[in-house]
C-alpha cells in the first residue's frame, strides 16, 4: 500500500471509510508523519436533524417520531420521549405501567446487546481478527458456530418478543404513550414470557463463559487494547444498577464519586463541545472543562459506577467484574463486551421478577393528562448508555426546542481515543494490512455505536482506505468490497 511513497513525502493521511459492522456512517483517519502514527481521528460524518425538524410538532408525537431515529434502538427513544411527555403532564404514571415500560426496556437491552455481542463482536473473537471479511459476519459464525450463533439469535428474538408483547410490535412499539401505557399485558402472554426464561438464561450463562475464557487466554491483548482512564457517569438507584429511573452518578477514573445530581438537572452538569472534523459533538462535565471533564456511558461505565447488582446469578458475575481491577474502575475497552453480557443476564433475572410482580397484569395502566409544564426531560440508560430527551413546549404543547444527547454522543470522545490507542499500539503504519484495519474498527465496535441515534440519520457501508500525500494528493486506495 506504500509502495514508492518515501520518495517525495513526509505526511500522509490513511482514511478507513465506512466503518464496519456498526450502525451508521462514520470513518477513521490515520495521519502519519516522518513514517510514525502522528494522530487518529473518528470521523462521524452524518448529518444531525431530527432536534430541528420536531420543531412544531405537538410533544405527545415525539415518541413516534424519534423512534424513526433508530431501526435497532428505537423503543430507547420512545421511553425518553414519554417521560419528558410525563414531566411536561406534571403526572406520576400507574405502578403497572412503570413496570411495563421497564420490562420493555429490559427486553430492549436483552435484544440489543445480543445483536452486538453475537452478530457483531463475536466473528473478530471467534473467526479471527485477521479472517477474510467475506466470513468474518454472522453468517460465517452460524455456517462454522451454528450452535453459538444459534443460541445468541434466541436471545435477541426473546428481547424482540418482550418488546412486542408489551408495546405491541417488535420495531417502533406505539404502545407507549405519555401518561403510562395504552394497553395491559395479556395473561398468555405472560406465561409464554416465564416458560422461555430459563433457556435464555442457560444460553446467556454460555456467552458469559465464552467471554470470560476469551479474557483470560488473551489477557495480554485484552489489557492493552483501547486501554486509557476516563471518568465514567450513568444512572443509579443509591449504588444499584438501574435503567430506567434514578440519579446520575459520576465517578473519576479511580472510583471516587464526583458527583451525584438529579437527571433532569443534566443541563447543569453536562456541556457539549464541538469539533470540527466531526459532526457528532463531544459531552463533558462542565465543572472540569473539555477535555479533562470528558466520560464514558454504556455497559462498562454501569458497571463501573455501580456497587450492586441483586440478583443472584448477574450478581456472581458483577463481583467477578469487580475484582478485575481489585474493586476500582476498569478501563480497557474490550471489557465493554463482558459488562454487555452481565447486563443481559441481569435483565433477564429482572424480567423473571416483574412478570412474577402481582400487579403486572392490572388493568391500571395509564393517567390522563394536559400542559403544565414548559418543559419536559426524560433520561434512561440506553443500552449503549445514558441517553436524554429534553423538550421545550408553549401552552399549547407545541414543541418550541428540542435536545437531545444520545448515548453514543457521550462516547464520542472515547471512540476516538480507542482508535488512536489501538493504532499506535498494534499498528506498523509501513505495512498495514487488513488485521490491522479490522482491530481499529474493532475499537469503535467495543462502545457498540448507533450513529444513525445519535446524529439522527441512517446509511449503510462498503470500506476504503485511501492514502494522501501532504498535498492531499491520492496516490493509493485499497477497496473492501
Amino acid at each position: 500500500m506504500n509502495e514508492g511513497r518515501k520518495d517525495f513525502m513526509s505526511y500522509e493521511k490513511i482514511t478507513i471509510y465506512p466503518v464496519t459492522r456498526i450502525e451508521g456512517h462514520a470513518k477513521i483517519t490515520i495521519h502519519l508523519k516522518d513514517d510514525k502514527i502522528d494522530r487518529v481521528l473518528f470521523h462521524v460524518d452524518q448529518f444531525r436533524g431530527f432536534e430541528k425538524f420536531i420543531e412544531g410538532r405537538y410533544f405527545e408525537e415525539a415518541p413516534i417520531i424519534t423512534a424513526k431515529i433508530c431501526g435497532i434502538c428505537p423503543l430507547s427513544h420512545i421511553l425518553g420521549a414519554v417521560k419528558a411527555g410525563d414531566m411536561i403532564m406534571n403526572v406520576e404514571i400507574p405502578y403497572t405501567a412503570k413496570l411495563l415500560r421497564r420490562l420493555a426496556h429490559l427486553g430492549q437491552i436483552i435484544q440489543s446487546h445480543c445483536l452486538h455481542f453475537f452478530y457483531l463482536a463475536s466473528p473478530d473473537l471467534l473467526l479471527g481478527w485477521d479472517s477474510s471479511p467475506a466470513i468474518r459476519n454472522v453468517a460465517g459464525l452460524i455456517e462454522k458456530y451454528p450452535d453459538f450463533a444459534m443460541k445468541g439469535i434466541k436471545l435477541r428474538k426473546f428481547g424482540q418478543t418482550i418488546i412486542e408483547y408489551v408495546g405491541g410490535a417488535r420495531i417502533n412499539p406505539k404502545n407507549f404513550i405519555c401518561g403510562g401505557v395504552a394497553q395491559p399485558l395479556e395473561h398468555q402472554k405472560r406465561e409464554n414470557l416465564l416458560n422461555q426464561i430459563d433457556e435464555m438464561i442457560s444460553f446467556c450463562l454460555e456467552g458469559i463463559e465464552f467471554i470470560k475464557n476469551y479474557i483470560e487466554k488473551n489477557k495480554a491483548f485484552v489489557e492493552k487494547y483501547a486501554n486509557f482512564e476516563t471518568n465514567f457517569i450513568s444512572l443509579t438507584n443509591d449504588g444499584i444498577w438501574e435503567v430506567y429511573d434514578g440519579k446520575i452518578r459520576v465517578i473519576d477514573r479511580d472510583g471516587k464519586v464526583l458527583e451525584e445530581f438529579n437527571d433532569v438537572e443534566y443541563y447543569k452538569h453536562v456541556g457539549e463541545y464541538i469539533e470540527k472534523w466531526s459532526y457528532l459533538k463531544f459531552p463533558f462535565l462542565l465543572k472540569y472543562g473539555y477535555p479533562d471533564g470528558v466520560y464514558r456511558v454504556g455497559p462498562l461505565a454501569r458497571l463501573n459506577t455501580s456497587t450492586k447488582m441483586p440478583t443472584e446469578k448477574a450478581s456472581i458475575e458483577f463481583n467477578y467484574f469487580k475484582k478485575i481491577n481489585d474493586y476500582k474502575p476498569v478501563h480497557p475497552s474490550f471489557y465493554y463486551h463482558y459488562a454487555r453480557m452481565i447486563e443481559v443476564l441481569h435483565s433477564l433475572e429482572l424480567v423473571y421478577e416483574i412478570l412474577m410482580d402481582k400487579d403486572i397484569l392490572s388493568n391500571e395502566v395509564f393517567v390522563k393528562g394536559k400542559v403544565e409544564k414548559e418543559e419536559g426531560i426524560g433520561v434512561i440508560e440506553a443500552p449503549r448508555g445514558t441517553l436524554i430527551h429534553h423538550y421545550w413546549v408553549d401552552e399549547n404543547g407545541t414543541i418550541l426546542k428540542c435536545n437531545m444527547i444520545v448515548a453514543s454522543g457521550n462516547n464520542n470522545w472515547a471512540m476516538s481515543k480507542a482508535v488512536e490507542s489501538i493504532a499506535k499500539d498494534f499498528v506498523d503504519p509501513l505495512n498495514i494490512q487488513e488485521k490491522d484495519l479490522n482491530l481499529i474498527e474493532g475499537g469503535i465496535r467495543c462502545y457498540d455505536p448507533c450513529l444513525s441515534c445519535s446524529t439522527h440519520a441512517i446509511g449503510q457501508m462498503p470500506i476504503i482506505i485511501q492514502v494522501f500525500d501532504e498535498e492531499n494528493r491520492l496516490i493509493k486506495q485499497f477497496l473492501r468490497e
